[in-house]
């Protein structure tokens, strides 16, 4: 007999005066495991939900959101996508929840002469007027949604004492510059009439 069946013969001969097969699982720990796991994610969670929250305090100085007029006038532009949320204007990265601008929905717009209107089936409607617009661009990114350059139609409005970015995106991504367009020619109106009264 060569070397390689000799030693073969020599371990299944050990194995078999054992007696006893290798443990196979243990349950115990399996299950102590994934229930520890399961409360890792439950409180990661709740600190989220709680976080939320409280930046919803810290924001709780934000004014009631405006409604649509009964007549708002001729409608210039119409739009369906997704309204992506709200932040503090030229930080991307400042998420407003308050009022319900923290949650992202489908969303519908509309331009008229009155203002921007915004219909989120599901979530809290805004209304932005004419008066209180004050810019619009095309970006890549806002608080926790990063897509292709130009992807996203961010329009810049005041409420209060602040300026807000919110961000859409169209079901067609090629609306987006002729948005920027109404709305900056918009506000530009809006800014001549303003001064010369």
């Amino acid at each position: 007999m060569t070397s390689a069946p000799l030693l073969a013969a020599g371990l299944a001969t050990e194995v078999a005066a054992e007696g006893k097969s290798a443990a196979v699982t243990d349950w115990g720990a399996r299950i102590g495991w994934l229930i520890g796991l399961v409360l890792f994610i439950a409180l990661v969670y709740w600190l989220m939900r709680e976080g939320w929250k409280w930046r919803a305090t810290l924001q709780g100085d934000l004014p009631e959101l405006p409604s649509a007029p009964e007549e708002p006038g001729p409608t210039h532009l119409t739009m369906t996508g997704r309204y992506h949320g709200s932040t503090t204007a030229g930080q991307w990265l400042d998420r407003i929840v308050a009022r319900g601008l923290g949650t992202r929905s489908r969303a519908e717009l509309t331009l008229t002469d009155a203002g921007l209107d915004v219909v989120r089936p599901g979530a809290n409607d805004f209304f932005v007027p004419a008066a209180q617009l004050r810019g619009a661009r095309l970006d890549k990114g806002i608080a926790g949604k990063v897509l292709t350059e130009g992807g996203l139609l961010v329009v810049t409005w005041e409420h209060g004492d602040r300026l807000i970015d919110s961000g859409f995106r169209s079901d067609r991504a090629a609306e987006h510059t002729e948005w920027v367009e109404a709305l900056t020619t918009m506000i530009e109106k809006n800014s001549t009439e303003g001064a010369e009264r």
